[in-house]
């Protein structure tokens, strides 16, 4: 079905061609590529209801397990009593926000009540379960902005924060210009919060992907997505220097280095946790507690191995480009309905996604990487869901600046992403298999 030459091998078994899981190898390889980790145990594989609402395995303090659903419900009646008969309701601008808040904080705890808490059970499954909800919020609050036009739009901004009335968008401010003067203090220049912002998010996205191939391609292919839709956003125009040293080696390249190092020391640690009953000394059972919101375990991963079938093989590439749609969302929103980078909306919005992309990652990567996983998860379901409503929506507001789009750069643009895309993850799977077969011919001398 495959040649020799195809990401596939063409000697792999029938089953690979379907969903190989990570950890399956041949008989001879299951020593050097099995990993000690509950998603590998044949008694509770990373099926749809173990990646969609893990259990927690080890329960310290059982107080904070314990179902209080009663006890929630008389709480929650008690403060809309007290809110409902002793609030002075003659602003309605407060009514409101008081309104749309307390609607957010019961959502909050029927999230803790009904929702699953995805993969994770650290610090807390409460915690994910509200992770969840704040998601299918923000769905909700960006289906209902689909229905609007941009003038109501931009009144729900100004009601949220009404100095956003004297922030537009300079349109005539030059990016990237003067490029041949290249002096110390201009380099310097460039290194500030927003490049230490960009360094550090390179570091979390190594530590949620975990592959320098996949990480990579990322990096290349956003560098050519600023150029192409440079035309569009003007503060994607940035000077050679700037793009290739301080954004690809220095940004992105040191962000994966350094996130890539963090995995290695998280894989080498002993997983081992007392529970906090058994712990004499305060000092003790208060490390321990901090200990709570750091990883119950850390496995390797690996998005392609040497047999991997061409489905794994879309879904790395499916992965690099819905990455690239979920950051020109961010810059468009910005654009579109003229934002301040450090806006507050702006920020909240990043740090909400941030804590999304954990739990969807891991039950994108355990349906593409498990046979045993037919369905993916509710939060990365979640999450695509909100990726293209996002997308809709720049589209829809934004038609005016897309209708400036040249055509031959997006053309271009796509073509790339594909070229570069395949080329990259074709290199990962043949260095995967050349690895294998080095570790088999090391075995037979």
């Amino acid at each position: 079905m495959a040649s020799s030459s195809s990401p596939c091998s063409a000697n792999c078994s029938s089953e690979s061609l379907n969903k190989r899981p990570f950890n399956v190898q041949d008989s001879q390889d299951q020593d050097d590529f099995s990993q000690t980790d509950p998603y590998l145990d044949s008694r509770s594989g990373p099926d749809f209801v173990y990646i969609n609402e893990k259990p927690v395995d080890d329960v310290s303090l059982t107080f904070f397990y314990q179902p209080r659903t009663l006890t929630t419900l008389c709480l929650v009646i008690l403060v809309f009593v007290q809110v409902a008969f002793q609030r002075d309701e003659s602003n309605i601008q407060n009514n409101i926000s008081s309104g749309l808040t307390c609607v957010v904080f019961f959502f909050m705890i029927l999230s803790v009540l009904a929702f699953p808490n995805g993969p994770f059970t650290r610090p807390h499954p409460a915690f994910w379960r509200m992770v969840f909800g704040l998601s299918v919020l923000y769905l909700l609050a960006l289906v209902f902005i689909l229905f609007q036009n941009y003038e109501t739009v931009k009144e729900i901004f100004y009601w949220v924060d009404p100095e956003l009335r004297n922030f537009s968008i300079n349109t005539e401010k030059e990016y990237g210009v003067n490029c041949s003067e290249i002096t110390v203090e201009r380099l310097w220049s460039h290194v500030d919060i927003f490049a230490f912002a960009h360094f550090t998010g390179w570091i979390m996205k190594a530590l949620l992907l975990r592959h320098v191939g996949i990480l990579w391609t990322i990096s290349v292919t956003w560098e050519i997505t600023e150029i192409a839709f440079a035309h569009l956003l003007p503060n994607f125009v940035e000077c050679w220097y700037d793009s290739i040293f301080l954004d690809i080696f220095i940004c992105n390249g040191l962000g994966i280095w350094v996130g890539m190092k963090l995995c290695k020391l998280l894989e080498m640690r002993e997983y081992k946790f007392e529970s906090i009953k058994t712990i004499q000394g305060t000092t003790k059972k208060l490390k321990r507690a901090v200990l709570q919101f750091t990883p119950e375990s850390w496995m390797p991963v690996r998005w392609l191995d040497p047999c991997c079938s061409y489905m794994r093989f879309l879904a790395v590439l499916e992965l690099v480009i819905f990455w690239q749609v979920a950051e020109l969302n961010t810059f468009f929103i910005k654009h579109i309905f003229e934002t301040p980078p450090a806006h507050n909306i702006v920020l909240l919005r990043l740090a909400l996604l941030s804590l999304i992309v954990a739990p969807s990652l891991r039950q994108y990567y355990v349906f593409c990487t498990d046979a045993r996983c037919k369905r993916v998860g509710t939060q990365c379901w979640v999450l695509g869901a909100i990726t293209a409503t996002e997308a809709i929506i720049c589209a829809k507001f934004g038609r005016s600046l897309l209708g400036q789009a040249q055509i031959q750069n997006i053309i271009l643009w796509l073509l790339i992403q594909l070229v570069l895309s395949i080329a990259c993850v074709t290199i990962c799977v043949l260095r995967e298999r050349r690895a294998q077969l080095h570790q088999k011919k090391v075995k037979l001398s």
